[in-house]
């Protein structure tokens, strides 16, 4: 049998080969048969890292202090803290919390679990008490890893587990002392290909937080996909904007770079300066740049005239972008943000690769080794793409079961089903697929909605709403209505430098009326500091659950189309 570094190389190499070739990509590209025993800070990180100088991490501090980490250094120190948290009682099996910052003992520890054969539970920093209780309760975590500053967090959460500190407060093991053990290795676990390697919770948008299980393969080998759609490189520099705990971390800030043998570069900034990014990026010599809508529609209202340096690379991702951001960028520096699609149950899923035809408002085709289908809610049967923008849920077709998915929601057979129904993974997304297999996204199942019996997306009119230069970001949620039902209102922050007034109002409904067909258009509007999860999404089920608790009120801060003769006359 073919060794599984080897697999995974060759596996890897074609893709970099076909980077600009989709088509070719999607006919050729076959998942590597990794063995039955495959661990990737093993048999894959150490393979290449081992003895190797070059950068492996690179984290610039917000006061302009740089460290640089080679991979040969973090193999070896991944070593130390591997063997040294065997000797606190680490086995393999075993969840570890790991509730670090941009740190290198971030990437140092997720290597050191990995080399156990213990389980990852990567969690934000954000969390407080009681959802690092009900994390440690449902995820099994025998042991934590976290800050300093974070100890006290875990002073009301019960439970015999390990606590381990960077800059130990009493009562707790220090990380640092792992480096005291010199020049040791720790053996291979002969951990099985399908043991659990990961456990993240999903951001709770429309719902209670899942637990994801994923395995030694589903992501370390599944992020092949990512790395295609980010167009990573040996020898590139990644820079992506998403914090740690977040499933979008582990893609783009480590495995994904690192199957490619690229740098992972981090900017540490406490609050957010977009001028102050763009420096670093062009410093740094960044090639690839992934960020979330938000910071892309940040980065459009600064100078973007210093050019984009050595990028060659601009993608974003976390939620749909706006037609407008896209634009905006490409005219100031030549280069097209390719949009992307996946979720924290899979790894890239569909997306705009590089090289080929964007299509606007689409983000993309089905990804190498990706079995996606478009299937209709109503029937349960995948719909035909030579249908002309056919609309269906996005699904992955269980059949030709992807190594990219998840195994399942850990201890919740009843989401496992529902998930897995009728042969298919039901993502819980709706989107329309052309004849040549390009998709466009609509919207959660949730968030679509009726109004006057005509089927409303909400990203549709928020990406109207945010070309009006008042409008920062913008959900759009039904809002209950005697005669229609229900009408589509916009939540709507402002950009800096505009106010909540009757004029502001008049002006974004105006623009909607100029751009939106009849019936989409947006008939309320309520100036609001959005909610978001802590993974910063936007949370329309509590807009939605406001829209209904207030039916029957006079909103005081709502602007309605009635309220303005100019344009209703």
């Amino acid at each position: 049998m073919t060794h599984p570094t080897v697999a995974l190389r060759e596996a890897r190499d074609l893709l970099l080969h076909l980077r600009a070739e989709h088509a070719s990509a999607v006919d050729r590209f076959d998942w590597p048969d990794v063995g039955d025993s495959f661990n990737f800070a093993h048999d894959w990180f150490d393979a290449f890292a081992r003895g190797n100088a070059a950068d492996a991490l690179v984290i610039v501090e917000e006061d302009g202090t740089r460290r640089s980490y080679s991979f040969d250094e973090l193999v070896e120190r991944s070593d130390r803290l591997a063997v040294w948290l065997q000797l606190q009682g680490v086995r393999p099996g075993e969840s570890v919390i790991l509730m670090l910052g941009n740190q290198v003992e971030l990437w140092v520890s997720m290597l050191a679990v990995m080399k156990i054969g213990a389980v990852l539970m990567p969690t934000t920093m954000a969390v407080g008490s009681a959802e690092l209780g009900d994390r440690l309760a449902r995820g099994g975590a025998r042991h934590v890893i976290c800050n300093a500053v974070d100890t006290g967090k875990f002073d009301d959460v019960p439970g015999d587990y390990t606590r381990i500190s960077v800059n130990a407060p009493e009562g707790w093991l220090d990380l640092a002392a792992a480096e005291g053990l010199g020049d040791v290795r720790p053996e291979h676990p002969r951990n099985a290909s399908t043991d659990r390697l990961l456990l993240y919770f999903t951001s709770g948008t429309t719902s209670r937080p899942k637990l994801v299980e994923h395995t030694h393969t589903s992501y370390p080998v599944g992020h092949l996909t990512t790395m295609y759609w980010l167009g990573l490189h040996p020898g590139g520099v990644h820079l992506n904007i998403s914090s740690p705990g977040w499933a979008k971390h582990a893609w783009s800030n480590f495995f994904a770079p690192w199957l490619a043998e690229a740098t992972i570069f981090i900017y540490n900034y406490g609050r957010f300066d977009a001028g102050a990014l763009l420096e670093q990026l062009r410093a740094e010599h960044v090639t690839s740049f992934c960020a979330p809508p938000t910071v892309w529609r940040m980065l459009i209202n600064a100078d973007l005239t210093g050019g984009p340096g050595s990028l060659r690379e601009a993608i974003a991702a976390g939620e749909p972008l706006n037609p407008e951001v896209i634009s905006q960028v490409e005219r100031a520096w030549g280069l097209t943000i390719r949009d992307g699609f996946g979720q924290t149950e899979m790894t890239a899923t569909i997306a705009n690769t590089p090289g080929q035809p964007v299509k606007a408002g689409s983000m993309g085709r089905a990804l190498p080794g990706v079995p996606v289908v478009l299937v209709d809610v109503a029937t349960g049967r995948p719909v035909d793409p030579t249908a002309g923008d056919a609309e269906g849920e996005i699904c992955l077709d269980l059949a030709d079961r992807p190594l990219t998915l998840m195994t399942g929601y850990q201890d919740d057979a009843e989401r496992n089903a529902a998930a897995m129904e009728g042969g298919y993974f039901h993502t819980g997304d709706v989107a329309s697929i052309d004849a040549e297999g390009y998709i466009t996204y609509i919207g959660r199942t949730d968030d679509v909605f009726k109004a006057s019996d005509y089927k409303i997306s909400p990203f549709e009119l928020e990406s109207v709403l945010i070309e009006h230069p008042a409008v920062a970001e913008s959900a759009v949620v039904p809002a209950p209505d005697p005669v229609r039902l229900a009408v589509p209102k916009a939540y709507i922050q402002l950009s800096p430098g505009h106010e909540p007034t009757r004029q502001t109002a008049l002006a974004i409904l105006a623009h909607a009326r100029a751009n939106l067909a009849p019936y989409l258009r947006v008939r309320r509007i309520e100036f609001y500091d959005l909610p978001k999860t802590i993974s910063g999404k936007i949370r329309r089920v509590e807009l939605r659950e406001r829209e209904e608790e207030l039916a029957h009120e006079d909103i005081a801060t709502e602007w309605r189309v009635d309220m303005f003769p100019e344009l209703t006359s």
